[in-house]
């Protein structure tokens, strides 16, 4: 029943959900509309509000984009993919396929959201090919949303948008709540529960989800065994007889001088200031760790241009994102619509309601940081309304973003690219998940303390 459900709610979204860009800005006007009609600003107020708005997100718009690009260029580093075929071959049947393909992208989640993105979707592309190769059957519709199933629990690990953001000096709410370390975001008693069930149930709920009956595994199109044939390109050798400046290019003293004289400020920062993660820090380590692995400045930066085309939704919201934040924060509907949630709750029902909303607000703005931006000044000012714990009601809003991402296939858009799937092949499985795992975060956010 739950799953006839999920493929229920796949074609609605399929149907009805269209891109998040569009959303975006729609939700601009829809914010222009309210501060005209329910905070009493003038049009022109509005319009200037907005544009008061539009540009303050400039650093961490960077910043987000870096995260997807510097963990897309190690995903597709010559050793990771090596590593990921040799693994791929692991599997003799589809139910160790799923299991092992969804662990991965679980494990990988707590360290980086856009690593177990990529690598899920290569590892998946992989495992089909062996199990092809080996002849044996499988559900690669199932496999493929195991590598998805990362991108729902990753925003309570290293990478999580909100945690890092609130522990970066500069953020757009420090006056308000103050530098938070991510120590205090990651290692409290509800996210090390809610993580770490969420990287140990998903994976055997998707192997229970695998059809008893290989008759029933969806046949692969031609179109997706054309992309499990095709060849690998790779992102460039030294050419015959390579002039001096190909030298350079491909120069392995110049990449490893690069890398290290990077990697030195890394080391020396974890070693003088601890778990002491911001967004900038994690970037670092990523960029640098990324150009070691590729052997060359030339071949990182192939990997770099490969990977900068996922950022366009980024370059292209954010903006519009920090627009609908300046409408909400200076209109004064901020402390309209936080006095709102505050009115619906306890102390004790707060967190839910926060965790809903948020989960609501995901289907529309489905980038974490985006969505912080439109909704962290509201939930910081219900939390301070109600007297409620900030750390919890961030936890509460970055779980709802990465709850629903399963019935949003926005930030699947390069996994099917990769593993040559359509979004109604994973959507059926991964919302069948999202619906079993929703009542680890329920449990977390009502009974937990942080």
């Amino acid at each position: 029943m739950i799953r006839k459900l999920g493929n229920y709610l796949t074609r609605l979204s399929l149907k009805y959900v269209p891109g998040p860009s569009i959303f975006a800005v729609l939700l601009t006007f829809v914010a222009f509309i309210l501060g005209v009609t329910i905070a009493d600003n003038t049009p022109m107020q509005m319009v200037f509000n907005w544009y008061d708005g539009l540009w303050g997100l400039l650093t961490f718009s960077m910043q987000m984009a870096l995260m997807v690009i510097t963990a897309s260029a190690i995903a597709n580093a010559p050793v990771v993919k090596k590593w990921t075929k040799k693994l791929a071959s692991i599997p003799n049947n589809s139910k160790q396929a799923v299991f092992m393909v969804t662990l991965v992208s679980t494990i990988l989640a707590v360290v980086h959201w856009g690593l177990s993105l990529i690598v899920g979707a290569l590892l998946a592309k992989e495992v089909a090919k062996s199990l092809r190769i080996k002849k044996i059957p499988f559900e690669y519709g199932l496999i493929g949303a195991g590598a998805y199933i990362g991108q729902m629990m990753w925003h309570g690990g290293l990478s999580a948008s909100v945690g890092l953001l609130i522990a970066t000096p500069g953020h757009f709410l420090e006056d308000v709540i103050g530098i938070i370390p991510m120590s205090d975001y990651v290692l409290n008693p509800m996210n090390i529960f809610v993580t770490l069930t969420l990287v140990i149930l998903p994976p055997f709920l998707a192997m229970m989800l695998n059809p008893k009956d290989s008759d029933e595994y969806t046949e692969l199109s031609d179109d997706t065994i054309k992309v499990l044939e095709e060849k690998e390109d790779g992102y460039g050798e030294m050419p015959e007889n390579p002039t001096f400046g190909d030298r350079l290019n491909h120069s392995r003293i110049i990449n490893i001088a690069l890398g290290s004289l990077g990697m030195i400020y890394v080391v020396y920062h974890f070693a003088t200031k601890g778990f002491a993660l911001d967004l900038n820090i994690v970037n670092s380590s990523f960029l640098f760790i990324g150009i070691l692995l590729h052997g060359t400045v030339y071949r990182y930066v192939n990997a770099v241009q490969e990977a900068t085309g996922s950022t366009s939704g980024i370059i292209f919201q954010f903006p519009l994102y920090a627009g609908i934040m300046g409408m909400v924060r200076y209109s004064g509907m901020v402390d309209i619509f936080a006095q709102g949630i505050v009115d619906m709750s306890t102390t004790f029902t707060f967190p839910f309601w926060m965790f809903i909303t948020s989960s609501i607000v995901n289907i529309f703005v489905p980038s974490g940081g985006g969505q912080w931006a439109v909704l962290g000044p509201i939930a910081v000012k219900s939390a301070e309304l109600i007297d409620y714990d900030v750390i919890k009601t961030s936890l509460c809003v970055a779980y709802g973003n990465t709850w629903t991402n399963m019935i949003q296939p926005f930030w699947a858009i390069a996994l099917l690219g990769i593993t040559g799937l359509k979004a109604r092949d994973i959507l059926g499985y991964s919302i069948t998940i999202m619906l079993l795992s929703g009542f680890v975060f329920a449990f977390g956010v009502l009974f937990l303390p942080v």
